[in-house]
């Protein structure tokens, strides 16, 4: 059996693509999303995610994507495990190179044998530290077949309550007020509770908590130490801002920012 295990990956493709690699990975990751599209390739063990209206399941050999800002959980039974890679992409290049102003995957789980295996490779030559110039080409094509023959373009949002509600969550609420968000939209709080759960998945205290996760990575890839994030953020600690980082990110922040 393959050792259990992860690496984070740094690389030049695209301006900054991050991938991860898991090996018989066993612990489950609480509802969270991503500022990108989650493209993973699953090796062994079936991978299932609880989106907030479905449960999927991807099996060895199947693609599972998540699109941006997408709540999802991934849990895990106990004595079970999976092995997959992962690539973190721009929601701005999959636009970009498929010629449209939003694209969105309404199917989470691809069963494509050929993209299965070009992805597949474009992993291994991450692994192996291939030059970026020797693949981004490849990659580039392989990522626009994906998004022409699967991708859809993505709706528009016209309702202006809905457009307000939005720029909320856009902005960054370290210190989250639950009766100066209501009063803020005009409700009751516990009105705002039921819509933020609606709308997001999750609670104003985990969504707002992942956003801080997120805005930790910037400051981490920028050359801040584990005190000063853990501080301007607003964890109780470093210990508690590992934590928070491992529980939905699968690894450690030293990890991530030193590509290891």
């Amino acid at each position: 059996m393959k050792p259990t295990g992860s690496k984070f990956y740094k690389t030049p493709l695209f301006d900054g693509l991050e991938a991860l690699d898991a090996t018989n990975h066993k612990v489950s990751f609480p509802a969270h999303f991503h500022p990108t599209f989650n493209i993973t390739l699953v090796y062994d063990g079936v991978f299932q995610s609880r989106l907030k209206d479905k449960d999927i399941s991807a099996a060895p050999g199947s693609i599972l994507i998540t699109n941006p800002l997408e709540i999802h959980a991934n849990p895990f039974e106990s004595g079970n495990s999976v092995s997959f890679f992962t690539f973190y992409l721009s929601p701005d290049f999959l636009s970009h190179g498929d010629g449209r102003k939003g694209v969105v995957f309404n199917d989470n789980v691809i069963d494509d044998n050929r993209l299965f295996n070009q992805l597949n490779i474009l992993a291994q030559q991450i692994k192996s530290g291939a030059d970026a110039a020797n693949c981004e080409q490849k990659f580039g094509e392989t990522l626009h077949l994906l998004s022409a023959s699967y991708g859809a373009d993505k709706p528009g949002e016209d309702d202006a309550d809905y457009q307000l509600f939005e720029e909320y969550l856009a902005e960054d609420h370290l210190k989250f007020s639950l009766t100066e968000a209501a009063k803020k939209f005009g409700i009751d709080k516990f009105k705002f509770l039921r819509i933020f759960k609606s709308q997001t998945g999750m609670s104003p205290n985990n969504y707002f908590n992942l956003k801080r996760i997120e805005k930790s990575k910037q400051m981490l890839a920028t050359g801040h130490d584990l005190l000063a994030v853990a501080i301007d953020l607003g964890f109780y600690d470093v210990a508690h801002f590992c934590n928070q980082f491992k529980k939905f990110t699968g690894i450690s922040p030293v990890a991530y920012k030193t590509g290891q």
